[in-house]
């Protein structure tokens, strides 16, 4: 039997992405639930025939449920999919919704956004974490105002920002969320840069955007096998 993942989609520019790319190459079938379209969004895993959950990212807010409704569902289908011990993988705005979810704050960030690749800085819990163990030091994309705060009680911190705030964590036995992209190539962060600059990219945008691209090979070099790592749950 095939294996299955429920995705979560919050916007049409931050689709699956390279993520779904390597999984589909492993066997791995992706069921895409668009909340953006009006498309409803389960509240636990049962019944739909899905070994595990994923949760993209999204230019919203985690607390924003009054002009995005979609956001409650999800936020309970992750609580369910956690308290059951089912693999679930938080991406960005996912990570956020997991945090919030399970207890933790979620706000801007008081040092400011963080865009273009970053370095992975796993903690000692990190580095013997099954699904990051190893990626200390590789970049990471990532194009994000708001942080989690508070992290969720039980929760466990496997890396960090350089400003101390919670790059990944581990919710449970099998549920994660990272604060970086790593389903996003240049040309999708290409893409957000525009549609923040609908009248033309500025120097700055551009020399972030040159770093991502110098970075593609890298990127893809350390992800996929995270991207593994992760299918490896559902097993």
């Amino acid at each position: 039997m095939a294996r299955r993942l429920l995705v979560v989609q919050h916007e049409p520019d931050d689709p699956p992405g390279w993520l779904g790319g390597w999984w589909e190459d492993l066997g791995v079938e992706l069921s895409v639930v668009r909340g953006f379209l009006g498309e409803p969004v389960p509240q636990r895993l049962a019944g739909t025939g899905a070994d595990g959950l994923v949760v993209l990212g999204g230019a919203m807010g985690a607390n924003d449920d009054a002009e995005h409704p979609w956001l409650t569902p999800t936020k309970e289908l992750v609580r369910d999919s956690v308290r059951r011990g089912l693999p679930v993988l938080g991406v960005c705005l996912g990570h956020q919704l997991a945090s919030v979810a399970l207890g933790g704050r979620v706000d801007r960030n008081p040092t400011g956004r963080t865009a273009g690749v970053v370095p992975v800085a796993l903690t000692t819990d990190g580095m013997g974490d099954p699904l990051l163990a190893g990626l200390g030091g590789s970049l990471a994309v990532h194009f994000n105002d708001d942080v989690v705060l508070d992290v969720p009680p039980g929760a466990t911190v496997l890396a960090r920002l350089p400003d101390g705030r919670p790059q990944a964590l581990r919710f449970g036995l099998r549920a994660w969320g990272v604060q970086f992209h790593p389903e996003t190539s240049p040309e999708v962060f290409a893409d957000w840069l525009r549609w923040e600059r609908p009248h033309g990219l500025e120097d700055a945008d551009r020399e972030v955007l040159a770093s991502v691209e110098a970075a593609r090979e890298a990127l893809r070099s350390s992800w996929a096998p995270f991207a593994e790592r992760f299918a490896a749950q559902l097993d």
